[in-house]
């Protein structure tokens, strides 16, 4: 069994990556083993995981005919994460849970940021408004190229950001490495071509370190 070290808070992780880049399931494959290892833990899902986010997360992704602007999808995916943030995620962490979010603020840095092109440093700021200045204690960052990621996904239906196209994912790539050099602290790149078995590992080995607080 393994115990999460003495806190005055529980431990946070963030899994991000493009689409297709296999994220949620080692989202899964972690949530697994930290239960079957005994430690109280919370998954997390963006954009969504309460009532009132799950609501903005049917619209945000919906496929429409009229274009929904780059402006208008930033303050909604804050808004999102605002309602996760004070409604589940707080609370659980002050619960000492380990909370494991599928996507959190780094995404609104990539997609918003990269790939529609909005400033990323005003974003950054929106963010800490969104999460009360709550950031992720590890943040494990998924890397495959966009045509991996197009050619992994086998979507049938695409919600309205899956959509964006080749280029759009590029962007998203870029602005990601550039967010793990940014945060060099709390960012772990993960070689998204490795077998499911050896990323889960790496994982949960640095999940560990983290939960005894070792370098």
């Amino acid at each position: 069994m393994t115990e999460m070290s003495t806190s005055n808070k529980g431990l946070f992780i963030s899994f991000e990556g493009i689409d297709g880049c296999g994220k949620s399931t080692q989202v899964q494959l972690l949530m697994d083993k930290l239960e079957k290892e005994g430690v109280d833990s919370m998954l997390v899902r963006e954009p969504g995981g309460s009532t009132i986010s799950e609501e903005i997360r049917n619209i945000l992704l919906k496929t429409r005919s009229e274009t929904m602007s780059a402006r208008a999808e930033a303050l909604l995916m804050t808004a999102s994460r605002a309602q996760l943030t004070k409604d589940t995620i707080l609370p659980a962490l002050e619960r000492c849970t380990c909370v494991i979010a599928d996507r959190y603020q780094d995404s609104t840095l990539a997609y918003q940021g990269g790939g529609r092109g909005l400033d990323v440093d005003y974003l950054i700021q929106l963010n800490t408004f969104a999460t009360y200045a709550l950031d992720p204690d590890l943040t494990f960052y998924i890397d495959i190229s966009s045509e991996e990621g197009l050619k992994r996904s086998g979507t049938l239906n695409p919600d309205r950001i899956e959509s964006a196209g080749l280029k759009f994912q590029e962007k998203v790539r870029e602005q990601y490495l550039k967010l793990a050099h940014r945060y060099p602290n709390r960012f772990i790149i993960i070689d998204g071509t490795g077998t499911i078995e050896g990323i889960h590992g790496t994982i949960w080995e640095k999940t560990i370190n983290c939960l005894n607080d070792t370098p």
